[in-house]
């Protein structure tokens, strides 16, 4: 079962998703020396952003942070006043492939962990706000940080939305979009 968190439940969803990124080739590049600096340099703010929400798996073995963002509503805040170079780099850099003009869902980070990987975790937690954003009539954007989670990310209607995104020596991050199913088909 899928719930969304409460703020009670953030520091577990933090600790969900430390587990689940925990080698995840972005991560580890974004965060080389530690990645328990991506706990408070990315995902505390995440969930401190005003068009924050999370949603926990019942055992809390998979966790998700969406924003649900206005048109032209940045979903980074400041960019200017993230903490780490690399993080502030890709902000950046991802921040043009963005909707600009509409309202949309953004999943900046879902995450199973390790034990639970493969078990169809991942597909609920996306069917859950799928299924929401298309009741809004709004689309789903995300940056796939790994092969693996943009092949499941493509089984749930996304597509690419641009070339990959690599920045320097990073691995690849793939800018996704997935339109509306109730008409928005851009």
């Amino acid at each position: 079962m899928i719930r969304r968190a409460t703020p009670a439940e953030y520091e577990t969803v933090i600790d969900v998703l430390s587990d689940a990124f925990n080698t995840d080739p972005l991560t580890t590049w974004l965060f080389p020396d530690t990645t328990n600096l991506a706990t408070t340099l990315y995902f505390h703010p995440l969930l401190t952003h005003p068009a924050a929400e999370a949603d926990l798996t019942t055992g809390n073995t998979a966790a998700a942070i969406w924003l649900r963002l206005a048109p032209g509503q940045s979903p980074y805040g400041d960019a200017s006043t993230l903490p780490a170079h690399r993080l502030h780099e890709l902000g950046q850099a991802l921040a043009p492939r963005h909707p600009r003009d509409e309202a949309y869902l953004y999943l900046p980070c879902m995450g199973v962990t390790p034990a639970h990987r493969g078990t169809g975790l991942g597909s609920a937690m996306l069917r859950h706000r799928l299924s929401w954003a298309d009741s809004l009539g709004i689309g789903t954007y995300l940056e796939a940080s790994s092969p693996r989670s943009r092949a499941l990310y493509l089984r749930h209607g996304f597509h690419d939305h641009g070339e990959p995104i690599r920045l320097a020596d990073s691995p690849a991050i793939w800018p996704m979009w997935r339109p509306t199913t109730t008409g928005d088909h851009r």
